[in-house]
């Protein structure tokens, strides 16, 4: 479904992606690992067209490089950003209505935010709450959810579970097989790399903004290397 070919990143300066180049297979869960820096949130942004970037990205057979971001959500892949950036002033109502209102409305609309609001119940108690009033957990919902409004066929998660209770972690990951199991492809950036192994089919290892390893996600979870550095106690 995606398919990333000599992706690089710069910040003035400095090199954040240096080349990068990755699958993602319909239907799957593709993790990307790698430490603080190592251009993770680089690449999912470089993806979706929220920081200029050279080499090709293709979505479906079709290259979406140089697209607007806008543009890319409107091809079917969305990004729920690290650290949530829900709008804290407005209410989870509005927040829904922004993922959503560019690809959908009258009864389309209505019926998305529905199908949110049954997926995360919590949501649907708190839809007149201002988003920066909820917690931590529920601020990452929100996230999610607006990502959803869009109806992407792939949606890329930076981070999901960072700053999480384990409880809400737990739910995190069981909603991320959940959306696989209805059939959505996932491109996942995660630090807590046990457990994102344990859902990932495929997964690539970053360090320095270059692939150094890579494999099915049972294996890399055997790697010598994924264990010294992502797997230690």
């Amino acid at each position: 479904m995606l398919e990333v070919s000599g992706l690089k990143v710069r910040y003035g300066e400095v090199a954040a992606v240096k080349g990068v180049d990755l699958s993602v297979p319909r239907g799957a869960i593709v993790v990307l690992l790698g430490a603080n820096g190592a251009g993770k949130s680089s690449t999912l942004n470089a993806i979706a067209g929220l920081v200029p970037a050279t080499g090709d990205v293709s979505f479906e057979g079709k290259s979406i490089s140089g697209l607007a971001a806008e543009d890319i959500v409107r091809q079917g892949l969305s990004l729920t950003p690290e650290g949530r950036r829900v709008f804290p002033s407005l209410s989870v109502a509005d927040n829904l209505h922004l993922g959503g209102a560019a690809h959908a409305g009258g009864d389309e609309l209505k019926r998305r935010i529905e199908a949110e609001l049954d997926r995360f119940p919590i949501l649907r108690e708190r839809y007149a709450q201002k988003a920066g009033l909820l917690s931590g957990g529920e601020q990452q919902m929100l996230a999610i959810a607006r990502s959803l409004m869009a109806a992407p066929k792939l949606l890329l998660l930076d981070e999901p579970s960072l700053g999480l209770a384990p409880l809400i972690v737990d739910k995190v990951f069981e909603l991320i097989l959940g959306l696989k199991g209805k059939g959505l492809t996932i491109l996942l950036v995660e630090q807590n790399a046990g457990r994102a192994l344990e859902i990932a089919d495929y997964g690539y290892v970053l360090q320095t903004g270059q692939v150094v390893l890579k494999g099915p996600g049972a294996e890399l979870a055997q790697s010598g290397l994924v264990k010294q550095a992502y797997l230690s106690e």
